[in-house]
Protein backbone atom coordinates (compact mmCIF):
# COMPACT_ATOMS: atom_id res chain seq x y z
CA UNK A 1 0.00 0.00 0.00
CA UNK A 2 1.21 3.17 -1.13
CA UNK A 3 2.27 5.82 1.74
CA UNK A 4 2.28 8.90 2.89
CA UNK A 5 5.23 10.91 3.55
CA UNK A 6 7.17 13.60 5.18
CA UNK A 7 8.34 16.26 2.13
CA UNK A 8 10.98 17.58 4.21
CA UNK A 9 12.94 14.18 4.50
CA UNK A 10 13.47 13.62 1.43
CA UNK A 11 16.97 12.87 -0.03
CA UNK A 12 17.06 14.39 -2.95
CA UNK A 13 19.23 13.30 -5.88
CA UNK A 14 20.54 15.87 -7.28
CA UNK A 15 22.98 16.10 -10.28
CA UNK A 16 23.31 14.64 -13.86
CA UNK A 17 23.78 11.03 -14.41
CA UNK A 18 26.79 10.53 -16.90
CA UNK A 19 28.30 7.43 -17.44
CA UNK A 20 26.28 5.62 -15.04
CA UNK A 21 27.43 8.00 -12.09
CA UNK A 22 25.56 10.44 -10.61
CA UNK A 23 27.11 14.22 -11.52
CA UNK A 24 26.66 16.23 -8.45
CA UNK A 25 25.87 19.64 -9.70
CA UNK A 26 25.51 23.20 -8.20
CA UNK A 27 21.38 23.86 -8.29
CA UNK A 28 20.12 27.49 -9.96
CA UNK A 29 16.53 27.16 -11.53
CA UNK A 30 14.07 27.44 -7.64
CA UNK A 31 11.84 24.79 -7.11
CA UNK A 32 8.55 24.96 -5.93
CA UNK A 33 6.63 22.70 -4.36
CA UNK A 34 2.82 22.58 -6.47
CA UNK A 35 1.20 20.96 -2.84
CA UNK A 36 2.31 24.06 -0.74
CA UNK A 37 4.30 26.30 -2.96
CA UNK A 38 7.20 25.77 -0.87
CA UNK A 39 10.91 26.29 -2.40
CA UNK A 40 12.89 23.13 -1.81
CA UNK A 41 15.50 22.45 -3.90
CA UNK A 42 17.65 24.44 -6.91
CA UNK A 43 17.89 22.57 -10.50
CA UNK A 44 21.11 22.75 -12.02
CA UNK A 45 21.57 23.69 -15.69
CA UNK A 46 23.44 21.51 -17.99
CA UNK A 47 25.54 23.72 -20.51
CA UNK A 48 26.52 23.05 -23.63
CA UNK A 49 30.16 21.70 -22.27
CA UNK A 50 28.33 18.93 -19.79
CA UNK A 51 26.07 18.01 -22.54
CA UNK A 52 28.83 17.24 -24.92
CA UNK A 53 30.09 14.59 -21.86
CA UNK A 54 26.77 13.24 -21.99
CA UNK A 55 26.71 12.73 -25.54
CA UNK A 56 30.54 11.08 -25.63
CA UNK A 57 29.04 8.76 -23.10
CA UNK A 58 26.22 7.57 -24.79
CA UNK A 59 27.87 7.56 -27.98
CA UNK A 60 30.59 5.32 -26.87
CA UNK A 61 28.55 3.16 -24.89
CA UNK A 62 26.22 2.30 -27.67
CA UNK A 63 29.52 1.63 -30.20
CA UNK A 64 30.94 -0.61 -27.23
CA UNK A 65 27.97 -3.31 -28.50
CA UNK A 66 24.84 -2.45 -27.50
CA UNK A 67 23.58 -1.77 -30.75
CA UNK A 68 25.24 -4.67 -32.45
CA UNK A 69 24.27 -7.08 -29.20
CA UNK A 70 22.17 -10.05 -29.58
CA UNK A 71 18.53 -8.69 -29.09
CA UNK A 72 17.67 -11.54 -26.68
CA UNK A 73 20.45 -10.02 -24.71
CA UNK A 74 18.95 -5.86 -25.18
CA UNK A 75 15.68 -7.97 -23.98
CA UNK A 76 17.13 -9.71 -20.52
CA UNK A 77 18.83 -6.72 -19.60
CA UNK A 78 15.21 -4.28 -19.96
CA UNK A 79 13.00 -6.88 -18.30
CA UNK A 80 15.90 -6.96 -15.08
CA UNK A 81 15.39 -3.19 -15.14
CA UNK A 82 11.79 -3.51 -15.64
CA UNK A 83 11.62 -5.84 -12.25
CA UNK A 84 13.75 -3.26 -10.19
CA UNK A 85 11.46 -0.37 -11.09
CA UNK A 86 8.70 -2.00 -9.69
CA UNK A 87 10.37 -3.22 -6.30
CA UNK A 88 11.72 0.61 -6.29
CA UNK A 89 8.36 2.05 -6.02
CA UNK A 90 8.66 2.94 -2.51
CA UNK A 91 11.27 5.12 -2.97
CA UNK A 92 10.32 6.59 -6.58
CA UNK A 93 6.87 7.27 -5.67
CA UNK A 94 8.29 9.97 -2.83
CA UNK A 95 10.55 11.24 -5.38
CA UNK A 96 8.12 11.98 -8.15
CA UNK A 97 5.58 13.02 -6.06
CA UNK A 98 7.79 15.75 -3.79
CA UNK A 99 7.79 18.44 -6.66
CA UNK A 100 5.19 17.03 -9.31
CA UNK A 101 1.29 17.31 -9.12
CA UNK A 102 1.28 13.25 -9.31
CA UNK A 103 0.09 12.09 -6.00
CA UNK A 104 1.75 9.36 -3.76
CA UNK A 105 -1.00 6.72 -4.08
CA UNK A 106 -1.86 7.36 -7.79
CA UNK A 107 2.46 7.08 -8.38
CA UNK A 108 2.51 3.50 -6.88
CA UNK A 109 -0.38 2.21 -8.01
CA UNK A 110 -0.48 3.62 -11.79
CA UNK A 111 2.59 5.64 -12.92
CA UNK A 112 5.21 3.34 -11.82
CA UNK A 113 3.73 0.21 -12.74
CA UNK A 114 2.60 1.46 -16.11
CA UNK A 115 6.23 2.38 -16.53
CA UNK A 116 7.48 -1.09 -15.92
CA UNK A 117 5.14 -2.40 -18.01
CA UNK A 118 6.44 -0.06 -21.06
CA UNK A 119 9.76 -0.99 -20.57
CA UNK A 120 8.52 -5.28 -20.64
CA UNK A 121 6.74 -4.33 -23.89
CA UNK A 122 9.69 -2.32 -25.92
CA UNK A 123 11.70 -5.07 -24.71
CA UNK A 124 9.99 -8.26 -26.56
CA UNK A 125 10.26 -6.18 -29.25
CA UNK A 126 14.11 -6.49 -29.69
CA UNK A 127 14.22 -10.04 -31.11
CA UNK A 128 10.57 -9.69 -32.67
CA UNK A 129 10.28 -7.35 -35.14
CA UNK A 130 13.16 -7.10 -38.13
CA UNK A 131 13.85 -6.34 -41.62
CA UNK A 132 11.96 -7.69 -44.70
CA UNK A 133 12.39 -9.59 -47.82
CA UNK A 134 10.78 -7.89 -51.28
CA UNK A 135 10.38 -9.39 -54.60
CA UNK A 136 12.72 -8.74 -57.22
CA UNK A 137 13.55 -10.60 -60.07
CA UNK A 138 15.06 -14.55 -59.66
CA UNK A 139 18.84 -13.86 -59.99
CA UNK A 140 18.83 -10.90 -56.96
CA UNK A 141 17.57 -11.20 -53.70
CA UNK A 142 16.12 -7.72 -52.02
CA UNK A 143 15.98 -6.66 -48.93
CA UNK A 144 15.67 -3.90 -46.03
CA UNK A 145 17.47 -4.08 -43.13
CA UNK A 146 17.36 -1.99 -40.05
CA UNK A 147 19.84 -0.13 -37.91
CA UNK A 148 19.87 1.60 -34.63
CA UNK A 149 20.55 5.44 -35.03
CA UNK A 150 23.45 5.37 -32.45
CA UNK A 151 22.19 8.25 -29.86
CA UNK A 152 18.95 9.51 -29.33
CA UNK A 153 18.50 12.85 -27.31
CA UNK A 154 15.27 12.97 -25.42
CA UNK A 155 13.31 15.35 -23.53
CA UNK A 156 10.48 14.87 -21.10
CA UNK A 157 7.45 17.20 -19.66
CA UNK A 158 6.68 17.76 -16.41
CA UNK A 159 3.08 16.56 -15.86
CA UNK A 160 3.72 12.73 -16.12
CA UNK A 161 7.56 12.36 -15.70
CA UNK A 162 8.47 8.90 -15.17
CA UNK A 163 6.03 7.33 -17.60
CA UNK A 164 7.03 9.92 -20.11
CA UNK A 165 10.84 9.00 -19.42
CA UNK A 166 9.21 5.22 -19.80
CA UNK A 167 7.55 6.19 -23.11
CA UNK A 168 11.34 7.47 -25.09
CA UNK A 169 13.39 5.44 -22.84
CA UNK A 170 11.99 1.87 -23.79
CA UNK A 171 11.58 2.07 -27.81
CA UNK A 172 14.93 3.55 -27.71
CA UNK A 173 17.14 0.97 -25.86
CA UNK A 174 15.03 -1.86 -27.24
CA UNK A 175 16.18 -0.96 -30.59
CA UNK A 176 19.78 -0.70 -29.34
CA UNK A 177 20.34 2.58 -29.00
CA UNK A 178 21.67 5.32 -26.61
CA UNK A 179 19.91 8.15 -24.65
CA UNK A 180 20.76 11.71 -23.66
CA UNK A 181 17.84 12.55 -21.54
CA UNK A 182 16.43 16.23 -19.79
CA UNK A 183 13.39 15.95 -18.09
CA UNK A 184 11.72 18.83 -16.76
CA UNK A 185 13.35 21.37 -14.77
CA UNK A 186 10.42 21.15 -12.48
CA UNK A 187 10.12 17.70 -11.89
CA UNK A 188 13.72 16.12 -12.18
CA UNK A 189 14.14 13.27 -9.09
CA UNK A 190 12.29 9.94 -10.21
CA UNK A 191 14.36 10.54 -13.85
CA UNK A 192 17.41 10.76 -12.50
CA UNK A 193 16.82 7.60 -10.73
CA UNK A 194 15.38 5.59 -13.21
CA UNK A 195 18.31 5.86 -15.10
CA UNK A 196 20.83 4.85 -11.61
CA UNK A 197 18.19 1.85 -11.73
CA UNK A 198 19.12 0.98 -15.36
CA UNK A 199 22.68 0.45 -14.16
CA UNK A 200 22.46 -1.90 -11.25
CA UNK A 201 20.10 -3.78 -13.71
CA UNK A 202 23.29 -4.59 -15.78
CA UNK A 203 22.40 -1.83 -18.81
CA UNK A 204 25.63 -1.21 -19.78
CA UNK A 205 27.13 2.27 -18.18
CA UNK A 206 26.58 5.48 -20.54
CA UNK A 207 23.51 4.23 -22.80
CA UNK A 208 21.25 6.30 -19.79
CA UNK A 209 22.25 9.78 -19.46
CA UNK A 210 20.19 12.29 -17.54
CA UNK A 211 20.97 15.46 -17.67
CA UNK A 212 19.50 18.35 -15.86
CA UNK A 213 18.83 22.19 -17.30
CA UNK A 214 15.90 24.41 -18.92
CA UNK A 215 14.89 24.14 -22.53
CA UNK A 216 17.27 27.24 -23.87
CA UNK A 217 20.38 25.96 -22.43
CA UNK A 218 20.50 22.33 -22.12
CA UNK A 219 17.89 21.51 -24.42
CA UNK A 220 18.75 23.03 -27.31
CA UNK A 221 22.25 22.00 -26.89
CA UNK A 222 20.55 18.57 -27.02
CA UNK A 223 17.92 18.87 -29.68
CA UNK A 224 21.39 20.62 -31.39
CA UNK A 225 23.72 18.78 -30.74
CA UNK A 226 25.76 17.17 -34.04
CA UNK A 227 26.18 13.76 -32.78
CA UNK A 228 22.30 13.14 -31.65
CA UNK A 229 21.11 11.17 -34.39
CA UNK A 230 16.97 11.70 -33.56
CA UNK A 231 15.18 13.99 -31.27
CA UNK A 232 12.06 12.83 -29.27
CA UNK A 233 10.36 15.27 -27.23
CA UNK A 234 6.93 15.45 -25.49
CA UNK A 235 5.39 19.07 -24.66
CA UNK A 236 3.48 22.05 -26.11
CA UNK A 237 3.41 22.92 -29.59
CA UNK A 238 5.46 26.21 -29.11
CA UNK A 239 8.24 23.87 -27.64
CA UNK A 240 8.03 21.63 -30.73
CA UNK A 241 8.47 24.07 -33.11
CA UNK A 242 11.65 25.62 -31.30
CA UNK A 243 12.86 22.57 -31.40
CA UNK A 244 12.19 21.60 -35.13
CA UNK A 245 13.80 25.36 -35.78
CA UNK A 246 16.92 24.30 -33.55
CA UNK A 247 17.24 21.31 -35.36
CA UNK A 248 17.03 23.01 -38.46
CA UNK A 249 19.67 25.49 -37.65
CA UNK A 250 22.40 22.58 -36.99
CA UNK A 251 21.43 19.94 -39.79
CA UNK A 252 18.81 17.12 -40.02
CA UNK A 253 17.37 14.31 -38.10
CA UNK A 254 14.36 12.83 -37.80
CA UNK A 255 12.23 13.70 -35.17
CA UNK A 256 9.41 12.46 -32.78
CA UNK A 257 7.04 15.38 -31.72
CA UNK A 258 3.88 14.57 -29.10
CA UNK A 259 2.39 18.10 -28.59
CA UNK A 260 -0.45 19.82 -27.32
CA UNK A 261 -4.10 19.49 -27.92
CA UNK A 262 -7.74 20.34 -27.57
CA UNK A 263 -9.38 17.59 -27.84
CA UNK A 264 -13.30 17.56 -28.44
CA UNK A 265 -16.17 15.01 -27.00
CA UNK A 266 -18.59 14.53 -28.99
CA UNK A 267 -21.69 13.29 -27.13
CA UNK A 268 -24.69 12.39 -29.43
CA UNK A 269 -28.79 12.02 -28.49
CA UNK A 270 -28.98 8.58 -28.41
CA UNK A 271 -25.28 8.24 -25.86
CA UNK A 272 -25.11 6.51 -22.87
CA UNK A 273 -25.23 9.89 -20.41
CA UNK A 274 -23.94 8.78 -17.42
CA UNK A 275 -21.30 6.76 -19.39
CA UNK A 276 -20.17 10.11 -20.90
CA UNK A 277 -20.64 12.12 -17.99
CA UNK A 278 -17.97 10.04 -15.92
CA UNK A 279 -15.47 9.84 -18.98
CA UNK A 280 -15.65 13.03 -19.53
CA UNK A 281 -15.40 14.22 -16.04
CA UNK A 282 -12.90 12.00 -15.28
CA UNK A 283 -10.69 12.77 -18.52
CA UNK A 284 -10.71 16.52 -17.02
CA UNK A 285 -10.36 16.45 -13.63
CA UNK A 286 -7.37 13.64 -13.96
CA UNK A 287 -4.05 15.20 -12.95
CA UNK A 288 -6.22 18.74 -12.43
CA UNK A 289 -6.89 18.85 -16.17
CA UNK A 290 -3.01 18.89 -16.98
CA UNK A 291 -2.48 16.30 -19.98
CA UNK A 292 -1.86 17.04 -23.90
CA UNK A 293 -4.90 14.21 -24.27
CA UNK A 294 -7.26 16.25 -21.83
CA UNK A 295 -10.78 16.46 -22.94
CA UNK A 296 -11.23 20.03 -22.95
CA UNK A 297 -14.53 20.68 -25.37
CA UNK A 298 -17.49 18.95 -25.11
CA UNK A 299 -19.65 18.86 -27.96
CA UNK A 300 -22.96 18.05 -27.46
CA UNK A 301 -26.70 17.34 -29.15
CA UNK A 302 -28.89 20.27 -27.96
CA UNK A 303 -31.58 17.68 -27.36
CA UNK A 304 -29.33 16.23 -24.27
CA UNK A 305 -27.19 19.43 -23.61
CA UNK A 306 -28.79 20.72 -20.34
CA UNK A 307 -29.24 16.97 -19.02
CA UNK A 308 -25.68 16.47 -19.83
CA UNK A 309 -24.26 19.44 -18.48
CA UNK A 310 -26.55 19.06 -15.03
CA UNK A 311 -24.28 15.74 -14.99
CA UNK A 312 -21.07 16.94 -15.63
CA UNK A 313 -21.49 19.34 -12.37
CA UNK A 314 -22.35 17.00 -10.08
CA UNK A 315 -19.41 14.83 -11.26
CA UNK A 316 -16.74 17.54 -11.36
CA UNK A 317 -15.98 17.86 -7.61
CA UNK A 318 -12.72 17.71 -6.67
CA UNK A 319 -11.78 14.48 -5.28
CA UNK A 320 -9.49 14.48 -1.93
CA UNK A 321 -7.80 17.61 -2.68
CA UNK A 322 -4.75 17.74 -0.63
CA UNK A 323 -0.63 17.69 -1.17
CA UNK A 324 0.74 14.88 -3.08
CA UNK A 325 2.78 13.35 -0.36
CA UNK A 326 -0.71 12.35 1.55
CA UNK A 327 -2.00 8.91 0.82
CA UNK A 328 -5.00 9.90 0.75
CA UNK A 329 -5.09 12.35 -1.57
CA UNK A 330 -6.86 11.80 -4.97
CA UNK A 331 -7.24 15.44 -6.86
CA UNK A 332 -3.82 16.95 -7.73
CA UNK A 333 -2.60 20.27 -7.70
CA UNK A 334 -1.08 22.90 -10.66
CA UNK A 335 2.26 22.85 -11.36
CA UNK A 336 2.96 26.18 -10.63
CA UNK A 337 1.65 29.71 -9.50
CA UNK A 338 2.44 31.16 -12.74
CA UNK A 339 0.11 28.65 -14.75
CA UNK A 340 -2.76 28.93 -11.77
CA UNK A 341 -2.64 32.25 -12.62
CA UNK A 342 -3.01 31.66 -15.93
CA UNK A 343 -5.56 29.42 -16.13
CA UNK A 344 -7.59 32.19 -14.14
CA UNK A 345 -7.40 34.80 -16.42
CA UNK A 346 -8.35 32.56 -19.46
CA UNK A 347 -11.36 31.49 -16.93
CA UNK A 348 -12.19 35.34 -16.22
CA UNK A 349 -11.99 36.66 -19.55
CA UNK A 350 -14.20 34.01 -20.69
CA UNK A 351 -17.10 34.84 -18.24
CA UNK A 352 -16.32 38.56 -18.92
CA UNK A 353 -17.02 38.17 -22.50
CA UNK A 354 -20.69 36.53 -21.49
CA UNK A 355 -19.64 32.59 -20.30
CA UNK A 356 -22.15 31.16 -18.28
CA UNK A 357 -19.91 29.29 -15.05
CA UNK A 358 -22.00 26.12 -14.47
CA UNK A 359 -19.20 25.50 -11.40
CA UNK A 360 -15.70 26.31 -10.45
CA UNK A 361 -14.06 28.97 -11.74
CA UNK A 362 -11.71 30.34 -9.17
CA UNK A 363 -8.65 28.80 -7.27
CA UNK A 364 -9.42 26.71 -4.01
CA UNK A 365 -8.93 28.43 -0.76
CA UNK A 366 -6.37 25.80 0.66
CA UNK A 367 -2.38 26.29 0.56
CA UNK A 368 -0.32 25.38 -2.76
CA UNK A 369 -1.55 25.86 -6.27
CA UNK A 370 -5.38 24.00 -6.27
CA UNK A 371 -7.79 25.37 -9.26
CA UNK A 372 -11.31 23.90 -8.85
CA UNK A 373 -12.83 21.86 -11.09
CA UNK A 374 -14.56 24.50 -14.02
CA UNK A 375 -17.24 24.17 -16.86
CA UNK A 376 -18.19 26.71 -19.08
CA UNK A 377 -21.45 27.22 -21.45
CA UNK A 378 -22.06 29.97 -24.02
CA UNK A 379 -18.47 30.41 -24.63
CA UNK A 380 -17.83 32.96 -27.29
CA UNK A 381 -16.02 30.94 -31.00
CA UNK A 382 -13.21 33.01 -30.35
CA UNK A 383 -12.40 33.03 -26.67
CA UNK A 384 -8.78 31.51 -25.29
CA UNK A 385 -10.90 28.93 -23.39
CA UNK A 386 -11.88 27.29 -26.50
CA UNK A 387 -9.17 28.34 -28.98
CA UNK A 388 -5.71 27.44 -26.32
CA UNK A 389 -4.57 24.76 -24.68
CA UNK A 390 -5.42 25.56 -21.03
CA UNK A 391 -3.36 22.68 -19.56
CA UNK A 392 -5.86 22.94 -16.19
CA UNK A 393 -9.51 21.31 -14.98
CA UNK A 394 -11.49 23.54 -17.30
CA UNK A 395 -14.10 21.89 -19.41
CA UNK A 396 -16.29 24.14 -21.90
CA UNK A 397 -19.76 23.11 -23.99
CA UNK A 398 -20.99 23.49 -26.74
CA UNK A 399 -24.30 22.23 -28.35
CA UNK A 400 -24.86 21.25 -32.08
CA UNK A 401 -27.96 20.38 -34.45
CA UNK A 402 -26.91 17.74 -36.82
CA UNK A 403 -23.52 15.75 -37.70
CA UNK A 404 -22.01 18.83 -39.90
CA UNK A 405 -22.25 21.07 -37.18
CA UNK A 406 -20.53 18.50 -34.19
CA UNK A 407 -17.82 18.11 -37.04
CA UNK A 408 -17.32 22.15 -37.77
CA UNK A 409 -17.47 22.87 -34.03
CA UNK A 410 -15.14 19.55 -33.67
CA UNK A 411 -12.26 20.61 -35.43
CA UNK A 412 -9.53 22.74 -34.02
CA UNK A 413 -7.79 25.29 -36.15
CA UNK A 414 -4.00 24.14 -34.31
CA UNK A 415 -4.60 20.85 -32.57
CA UNK A 416 -5.35 17.19 -33.66
CA UNK A 417 -4.70 15.09 -31.06
CA UNK A 418 -7.58 13.15 -29.53
CA UNK A 419 -11.10 12.72 -29.63
CA UNK A 420 -13.84 11.03 -27.89
CA UNK A 421 -17.59 9.58 -29.47
CA UNK A 422 -19.92 8.60 -27.84
CA UNK A 423 -23.22 6.88 -29.78
CA UNK A 424 -24.84 4.06 -29.45
CA UNK A 425 -25.47 3.75 -33.14
CA UNK A 426 -22.36 1.98 -34.54
CA UNK A 427 -22.90 3.30 -37.72
CA UNK A 428 -22.37 6.54 -36.81
CA UNK A 429 -19.43 5.96 -34.23
CA UNK A 430 -17.52 4.57 -37.30
CA UNK A 431 -18.81 7.33 -39.53
CA UNK A 432 -17.38 10.49 -37.21
CA UNK A 433 -14.18 8.20 -36.74
CA UNK A 434 -13.29 8.81 -39.99
CA UNK A 435 -14.36 12.19 -40.46
CA UNK A 436 -12.77 13.74 -36.99
CA UNK A 437 -9.15 15.39 -37.31
CA UNK A 438 -7.60 13.54 -34.34
CA UNK A 439 -4.45 11.09 -33.88
CA UNK A 440 -6.14 9.28 -31.71
CA UNK A 441 -10.37 8.49 -31.48
CA UNK A 442 -11.47 6.95 -28.09
CA UNK A 443 -15.60 5.98 -28.76
CA UNK A 444 -17.40 5.43 -25.71
CA UNK A 445 -14.38 5.98 -23.87
CA UNK A 446 -12.01 8.61 -22.96
CA UNK A 447 -8.35 8.05 -22.41
CA UNK A 448 -5.39 5.56 -22.97
CA UNK A 449 -5.35 2.05 -21.53
CA UNK A 450 -2.35 -0.01 -20.56
CA UNK A 451 -2.36 -1.61 -23.98
CA UNK A 452 1.13 -0.54 -24.65
CA UNK A 453 0.52 -1.83 -28.55
CA UNK A 454 -1.68 0.92 -29.02
CA UNK A 455 0.25 4.05 -30.87
CA UNK A 456 -0.48 7.62 -29.60
CA UNK A 457 0.47 10.65 -31.70
CA UNK A 458 -1.53 13.80 -33.15
CA UNK A 459 -2.04 15.57 -36.18
CA UNK A 460 -1.36 19.23 -37.68
CA UNK A 461 0.29 20.95 -34.54
CA UNK A 462 -0.31 18.39 -32.21
CA UNK A 463 2.67 16.71 -33.49
CA UNK A 464 5.01 14.50 -35.74
CA UNK A 465 5.40 10.43 -35.21
CA UNK A 466 4.08 8.07 -32.97
CA UNK A 467 4.70 6.97 -29.44
CA UNK A 468 4.04 3.61 -28.25
CA UNK A 469 3.18 0.68 -30.51
CA UNK A 470 5.17 -1.23 -32.88
CA UNK A 471 5.46 2.51 -34.39
CA UNK A 472 7.76 4.47 -31.79
CA UNK A 473 10.33 0.97 -31.60
CA UNK A 474 10.55 1.58 -35.83
CA UNK A 475 11.17 5.09 -35.23
CA UNK A 476 14.50 4.32 -33.58
CA UNK A 477 15.59 2.12 -35.90
CA UNK A 478 17.04 3.33 -39.62
CA UNK A 479 16.06 1.52 -42.66
CA UNK A 480 18.77 -0.06 -45.29
CA UNK A 481 18.21 -0.82 -48.78
CA UNK A 482 19.81 -3.90 -49.94
CA UNK A 483 19.88 -5.64 -53.54
CA UNK A 484 22.47 -8.50 -54.13
CA UNK A 485 22.71 -10.10 -57.50
CA UNK A 486 23.02 -13.71 -57.35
Amino acid sequence: MPQSFDPDCIDLPLGHVIDGKLVPAKGVLPMFRPSDGAEHAACPVADAAMVDRAVESARNAQAAGWGSATPRDRTRALHRWADLIEADAPTLAPLEALSSTRPVAQLAQGDIAVTAEQIRFFAEMADKEGGDLAPTRDASLGMTVTEPYGVVGAITPWNFPISMAGWKLGPALAAGNAVVLKPSEMTPFSTIRLALLAVQAGIPAGLVNVVLGDGPVTGNAITGHPDVAKVSFTGSTGAGRAIMGNVARTGMKPMTLELGGKSPQIVFADADLDLAADAIARSITFNAGQACVAGSRVIADNRILPDLAARLVARMVPDRPGPTWDAATGYAPIISDRQLRQIGGIVDDAVAQGATLLTGGAAMDRPGYFYAPTLLADVAPDSPAILQEIFGPVLTIQGFDDEDQAMTLSDHPTYGLCAGIFTRDLSRAMRMMRRVRAGTVWINRYGRSRDHILPTGGKGQSGIGKDLGREAYHANRQSKTVLIDI
